[in-house]
């Protein structure tokens, strides 16, 4: 489902180039779950936006589901997105002025798609079915994420992307959150990529990918 060759990542810093990620290959199989650890500063969220497409690498090759992402331009790139992937982020990003079932059919209203019902069902199957009508405001970070969560599956995606998806919540709310992200990666068979400094939450993941100044340094199956 996933696959990279010799990726590198290199910025410019005070006019000194950075090398962030240094010749990583890999490959992630369709329906995997796998976590992607390391300190802060390793590279595991430059990883995870190289490997969904959200930026370029200055060497190296990505491919998602067979295609070729150096191959596509941005468009390709943005309706590639928009058909086959998911995403959940640290901080939510659920849109201040929609309510909860607004948030979760915006992936589907960006492919010309309405569906309430779905909207209702994916919110009832994370614990939210009573709060569709709230707004990001009134709801509790564990729960803005759990909106996020159910907006992530709402194209039934082939590949979700979690980048520190625990960060902002407490430990119980957090293993909440990873529970969900397990049992829809189990019943939908939606391949999961998870990024976090939490090596406990990282063990739920079927696949532990671990990396330390820009390289990977372990890679190890449950």
């Amino acid at each position: 489902m996933i696959s990279c060759r010799s990726l590198t990542k290199t910025y410019l810093s005070a006019g000194r180039p950075l090398t962030v990620l240094k010749n990583i290959s890999l490959t992630i199989e369709s329906g995997d779950f796998t976590a992607i650890v390391g300190p802060s500063g390793s590279g595991k969220t430059t990883l995870l936006g190289l490997l969904a497409g959200l930026d370029r690498p200055t060497e190296g090759e990505v491919s998602i589901d067979g295609l070729d992402l150096g191959k596509l331009t941005e468009d390709e790139r943005a309706r590639l997105r928009g058909e086959r992937i998911g995403f959940v982020f640290q901080s939510f990003h659920l849109i201040p002025t929609l309510t909860a079932r607004e948030n979760v059919q915006v992936p589907l209203e960006l492919r010309g798609v309405s569906d309430p019902a779905q909207a209702d069902e994916l919110l009832t199957r994370v614990g939210l079915g009573d709060r569709s009508h709230h707004y990001p405001a009134q709801l509790s970070g564990g729960e803005q994420q759990r909106v996020a969560i159910a907006r992530a599956f709402s194209n039934r995606p082939k590949i979700v992307f979690a980048d520190e998806p625990t960060g902002n919540l407490d430990a119980s709310t957090g293993a909440t959150v990873i529970d969900l992200l397990s049992s829809f990666n189990r019943e939908m068979g939606t391949t999961l990529v998870l990024v976090t400094h939490d090596t406990d939450l990282a063990s739920r993941a079927h696949r532990v990918i671990r990396l330390a100044d820009g390289a990977v340094v372990g890679d190890s199956v449950a």
